[in-house]
């Protein structure tokens, strides 16, 4: 029997993908890249070999379960886990555990967002292949790690013990989320830095008890769904269960604190897709350096993201280092080096009652 499982997490909302990526159609259901695919149907193709399409779980939000069934048609009801709220992704991962454990005490767990860019597949694949030999045979948190190309302010940071081999796998000696330039500048000259790709390798027995150590009340939580899960009544208790929650990422909860984790050192063309501009990098350029998707008449304009609707010609004149986006209503024109202020767009339409968030 294949006890191997992949937990999706594609509840997010993606604010900083705006205007795409919207509260009621985030960036995970679009197709991003223009491939003719959706992130989300990406990643799920990409275990195709890992474990059997019936193994494939989604956990999003409630509002997203049709989109869910919609581009991926072939999962069961069973398969979409809702949350009825957005709770990190601490109690989302729980979730998923003592659900799939309740069905198969053996399971060995791969936990991937769903919006992520994967350039090496074949790679990957060998990764995830490295890290699941090793939680298939001892109780270890296993975590990807990205070797860095740059200083990067807008990752997560894992340190680990050069010489702590274990069957593929580093011993992980410490996290550190986003530091600031000159941080990330000595990490990158140690040599013993990676970033923290937020893909994670189980076995469902070592999550559990590492829910039961440093999360206890989480643990508890959804330990009394055993009953429940596969239910009709499973649906209900998840609702009480999320009411009862704490916000919290399963770094700060369990990562950080746990010390049986462990680093797979990788490097498969990875890209958390979290912004513009990491799609501006990681997309195929013109002559000018430009990226395009759409009907554009471009002079003089260089170094620059344009994504818009096919239907409309857009004419850009004198544009160097901008992002220009057109979605369902909403244009946003704005320097690439600016892109923070995204944030900042949306929650300023919100306050002034704009529906296009």
């Amino acid at each position: 029997m294949n006890h191997t499982y992949v937990i999706i997490m594609a509840g997010g909302v993606g604010t900083r993908f705006w205007p795409f990526s919207r509260t009621n159609n985030p960036k995970q259901f679009h197709d991003v890249l223009g491939t003719g695919k959706s992130l989300l149907q990406q990643t799920a193709e990409r275990f195709e070999g890992i474990c059997p399409k019936d193994h494939i779980y989604i956990v999003t939000s409630t509002e997203y379960q049709k989109l869910v069934k919609e581009q991926l048609p072939y999962l069961s009801d069973d398969q979409i886990l809702c949350e009825p709220v957005r709770r990190n992704t601490a109690p989302c991962i729980a979730y998923a555990a003592y659900k799939i454990a309740r069905q198969d005490p053996e399971a060995n767990m791969v936990v991937a967002p769903a919006d992520h860019i994967i350039l090496k597949e074949d790679e990957f694949r060998t990764t995830i292949r490295t890290a699941l030999d090793a939680t298939a045979r001892q109780d270890i948190l296993v975590t990807l790690g990205i070797q860095p190309s740059r200083p990067d302010t807008g990752y997560g940071y894992i340190q680990y013990i050069p010489d702590s081999d274990n069957e593929g796998s580093k011993k992980v000696k410490t996290f550190t989320e986003k530091p600031h330039l000159e941080l990330a500048q000595q990490f990158l000259e140690s040599g013993e830095f990676v970033w923290n790709a937020g893909i994670f390798v189980w076995n469902v027995q070592a999550i559990k008890k590492a829910f039961e150590t440093y999360m206890p009340e989480t643990a508890e939580i959804f330990a009394e769904g055993n009953d429940w899960y596969f239910t009709e009544k499973e649906e209900s208790f998840i609702h009480k269960a999320y009411s009862l929650c704490k916000n919290i990422s399963i770094d700060n909860g369990i990562m950080e604190k746990a010390g049986n984790v462990y680093v797979v050192l990788s490097d498969f063309g990875w890209s958390d897709l979290g912004t513009w501009k990491s799609l501006y990098e990681v997309s195929e350029k013109d002559t000018n350096e430009n990226v395009t998707d759409g009907t554009h008449m471009l002079y003089n304009t260089s170094n620059s993201i344009i994504k818009t609707p096919k239907g409309k010609l857009v004419v850009i004149s004198g544009l160097e280092g901008f992002i220009v986006a057109e979605y369902d209503g909403v244009l946003m024109i704005c320097p690439k080096d600016e892109e923070q202020k995204v944030k900042e767009f949306v929650a300023d339409a919100k306050n002034h009652g704009v529906h296009f968030v």
